[in-house]
């Protein structure tokens, strides 16, 4: 075998690779001799049938046998001749088809592993907020737990509806004189102010009274979600068959009762203060990591290898799209959405991988890595937290790619819970920047 390397743009080289006649051949007579070995042909016993008929039945798959071993034997020859560590699956070129008897050559391309330099790792800084609980939100989840304990009535008073009211709608909307698609509706109930409708449809309820007919011409925003519509205008027969009102219970002791067996609604607030806290803890937490990561990075810049910028950035916009959905925005919108944050994606892929690498030679360097015991602890405590009996969660992280993701993870966390304890934390608030992620 012969083999040459071509150093490509970053990360990227190419190993071409050329084999003489008679290792191509050696690759054939193996795999015959292995069919020939086991093969049952009706006429020939067992281990006894001529080669020129196992290559008349068997030739094609025993070309792309060979093709195959052949392939994946001297490219790791050539890996180690080398001394080249790959990321991912190499890109395999062939310069021309397998034949017996013929020298062979093929090419392929790969990204090999970044150098990791760590420079600085101990010493960074980051600001840390103060967990601060307003009585506003305290207020707001209070706020929250009314409206969804409220009732809704009928309104039989003789007036018009306003803001806040909950209208009972029949109405149908035609675009060119055309009934628009999903715009008819019967009974409808419909929150005035709430904005789930095109500018000027609830606007135009407010002030009808129950038994009310009347027609209102709108137009389609100009950058509303469907392309074919945005801009148009569109015409509304709206009857208002009633009007409802919530009915929002009071703030008393009763309420807490109900809502979560407290005692009182002190006891209540009290419990929401301890859930806020809670959570702010954990968004400060979170907050932290991502700075000190991003510190990292900064003082230790690793070279992207391009491939796996990529991945990450698909699985990451995956990630966006699969919660964006469930929040219900349409595909369409969505596919403008990240243009918009293309190059965020880029950086935020970037990050990871290069966290990733920093991350794998700290946990080295300070021997970090995930042990057995740490795997095991975790195991238990997702037992103990789902209640799922524990050998059901040996089973389930028993697939290999499953056990590596968490014992990254865990060593991730502990090679960040050092670089925190290392760290020069100063109070203060992060500036909150647009992100995609």
């Amino acid at each position: 075998m012969k083999s040459t390397l071509d150093k490509l743009d970053g990360l990227a080289r190419k190993l071409n690779i050329e084999l003489p006649p008679e290792s191509v051949q050696a690759g054939f007579d193996k795999m015959y001799r292995e069919i020939q070995r086991d093969v049952e042909i009706k006429g020939f016993r067992k281990g006894k049938a001529p080669l020129a008929q196992i290559k008349s039945l068997y030739g094609e798959k025993v070309k792309s046998d060979v093709l195959q071993d052949l392939v994946s034997e001297h490219y790791a020859q050539a890996l180690q001749e080398h001394s080249l560590e790959p990321i991912g699956y190499p890109k395999i070129n062939f310069d021309q088809g397998l034949e017996e008897n013929k020298a062979f050559s093929f090419t392929a391309e790969l990204e090999v592993r970044p150098e990791v330099v760590l420079n600085k790792y101990e010493g960074l800084e980051v600001k840390k907020e103060e967990v601060v609980i307003d009585e506003k939100q305290v207020d707001q989840v209070l706020e929250n737990i009314q409206q969804s304990q409220s009732e809704t009535n009928t309104v039989f008073e003789d007036r018009p509806a306003r803001e806040g009211d909950i209208a009972e709608l029949d109405f149908s909307g035609s675009v060119d004189d055309q009934p628009l698609e999903g715009a008819q509706a019967q009974g409808h109930l419909l929150e005035l102010g709430s904005k789930r409708f095109i500018p000027g449809f609830e606007e135009g309820v407010i002030g009808m009274k129950a038994g009310d007919q009347k027609t209102l011409e709108l137009s389609f925003p100009e950058d509303y979600h469907n392309r074919e519509l945005a801009g148009r205008p569109i015409r509304f027969e709206v009857t208002l068959k009633a009007i409802k009102a919530k009915s929002l219970p009071d703030l008393n002791d009763e309420l807490a009762k109900k809502v979560g067996g407290f005692e009182t609604l002190e006891a209540l607030k009290e419990d929401i203060r301890k859930d806020l806290a809670q959570r702010e803890e954990k968004r400060v937490r979170d907050e932290l990591r991502n700075q000190i990561i991003k510190a990292l990075v900064q003082a230790n810049p690793v070279e992207v290898p391009e491939g796996l910028k990529q991945e990450q950035k698909e699985m990451i916009i995956e990630d966006v799209r699969k919660r964006m959905a469930d929040q219900g925005l349409p595909p369409e919108e969505f596919e403008e959405y990240k243009r918009k944050w293309d190059s965020d994606f880029n950086d935020s892929a970037a990050l990871m991988v290069q966290s990733t690498f920093l991350v794998d030679a700290l946990a080295q360097k300070l021997q970090l890595n995930a042990t057995h015991e740490d795997l095991n602890q975790r195991l238990q405590e997702y037992a103990q937290q789902t209640g799922i009996e524990l050998e059901r969660i040996r089973e389930f992280y028993g697939e290999q790619n499953r056990m590596s993701r968490l014992a990254f993870q865990i060593t991730e966390e502990k090679v960040v819970n050092y670089l925190l304890d290392k760290a020069q934390i100063t109070p203060g608030k992060v500036e909150a920047s647009p992100s995609p992620v």
